[in-house]
């Protein structure tokens, strides 16, 4: 069995409507996951990682950030003008309100009756570091965050992020390059559930199978066994 999607709007702090869509598991039901865009938007690309996840069990929430900069906002990464066009629409995004949003979303999930109360939050790229945001704004039950620039400019919230985190990095990632990785690591070097994987000679954006300007096949093989193996450990659902 597969899993099947619905649409979604989530109610914001400031009384906005925020579209996004849900994954459900072929069950219909599990803990919840909301899963946070790179800076391309909702692309298949997330779509994809979206029921990746409601295949493993999880009920996945993917909000469009970009809402209050236009409907149904997704850029081709495929091609360097695709590229371009996000980085106009990250420029534009008001990050501190784009991290309130996401917050909305976690509370909008672990409302529905689907997930039984429980939820947790992943990002890419521009996610990865508001899914940071999330985890020292809320109370997730679990974050795992892949490539998350900007996080080290953050750190001094680093001690509220208290539920089990897991980071993915690309060994050669020049927006976000080791000297700020290893400092995110030193931050939760106390944490008790706190996991890194760094992957020699991928830079960012890994894992997106859809931009070949970024895709690095061993990164991306390697990274997504690891993450599913954390969430069995931290937050397990139940295959369907």
């Amino acid at each position: 069995m597969t899993s099947f999607d619905k649409t979604v709007t989530v109610r914001t702090h400031d009384a906005g409507s925020m579209p996004g869509f849900v994954a459900l598991p072929a069950g219909g039901s599990g803990p919840g996951l909301v899963l946070l865009q790179e800076i391309f938007g909702v692309t298949e690309y997330i779509a994809s990682r979206a029921r990746d996840l409601a295949n493993l069990g999880y009920v996945t929430l993917v909000p469009e950030l970009y809402w209050r900069l236009g409907s149904g906002i997704s850029t081709d990464e495929q091609t360097e003008a695709g590229l371009q066009e996000a980085f106009g629409y990250m420029t534009r995004l008001d990050g501190a309100q784009a991290a309130d949003d996401a917050v909305a979303a976690l509370e909008h999930l672990r409302a529905m009756p689907e997930t039984g109360g429980r939820a947790g939050v992943m990002g890419f790229c521009l996610g990865g570091r508001l899914a940071f945001e999330v985890g020292v704004r809320s109370n997730p039950d679990v974050v795992v965050a892949y490539y998350g620039s900007g996080t080290a400019d953050r750190l001094e919230d680093a001690p509220k992020l208290t539920c089990p985190v897991l980071f993915q990095w690309g060994g050669a990632d020049t927006y976000l390059p080791p000297e700020q990785t290893q400092r995110i690591e030193a931050a939760f070097e106390s944490h008790p559930a706190a996991e890194f994987h760094t992957h020699p000679g991928a830079g960012h954006a890994f894992d997106n199978f859809r931009a070949p300007i970024f895709y690095h096949q061993p990164a991306a093989e390697a990274s997504w066994p690891q993450t599913v193996a954390f969430l069995q450990r931290h937050y397990p659902a139940t295959r369907n």
